[in-house]
């Protein structure tokens, strides 16, 4: 598939089987996230998966949006880790961990399963439930599987803007 057709065809899935998604698919959506570019290739990044059942229990306490999926990933950062620009002090370890996720939503696409990018969660509440994510700025929820059938994009997924909106030529 061809990466325009590949960008065009993803939508944020809110409707999920219950069919289960392989250990296979879920490495391989982890190594995606590992090959993407970071600033210095720091790769500040964590990427927790939640596998247990008890782990899906406090997903769904911290977080209303996770859409009958039974297979979770959560994306952070650690800023002590990213690359610094020296002309402004801008750190970029928030856009390396938005680099990663987005590889990573892009290849969940690519090997037929279906996902959101959730933002709207308590992370410090997530945080308070796994110690191990307390030093991370936790960016991204990702719920994964396969798309119910009745599945489909909501009417914001066709609205862009225009490159004449988008893009200004200097």
């Amino acid at each position: 598939m061809r990466f325009q057709e590949l960008a065009e065809k993803r939508y944020s899935c809110r409707s999920f089987s219950q069919r289960k998604v392989e250990k296979e698919l879920v490495d391989q959506i982890i190594k995606a996230g590992i090959t993407a570019p970071t600033a210095v290739n720091t790769q500040p990044v964590k990427i927790f998966r939640l596998n247990s059942e008890k782990a899906k229990e406090n997903i769904r306490q911290v977080c209303n949006y996770t859409f009958g999926a039974n297979t979770f990933l959560v994306v952070g950062y650690k800023e002590a880790e990213g690359w610094v620009r020296s002309f402004d002090q801008r750190n970029f370890a928030d856009i390396d961990a938005g680099i990663i996720a987005t590889h990573m939503m892009l290849e969940i696409e690519d090997l037929g399963l279906s996902t959101t990018w959730v933002g709207y969660f308590d992370a410090p509440r997530l945080q308070s439930l796994y110690p191990e994510m307390k030093e991370y700025h936790l960016i991204a929820l990702f719920p994964i599987g396969y798309a119910a059938e009745d599945a489909a994009p909501s009417d914001r997924h066709f609205k862009r803007k225009t490159p004449e909106e988008i893009v200004k030529i200097l």
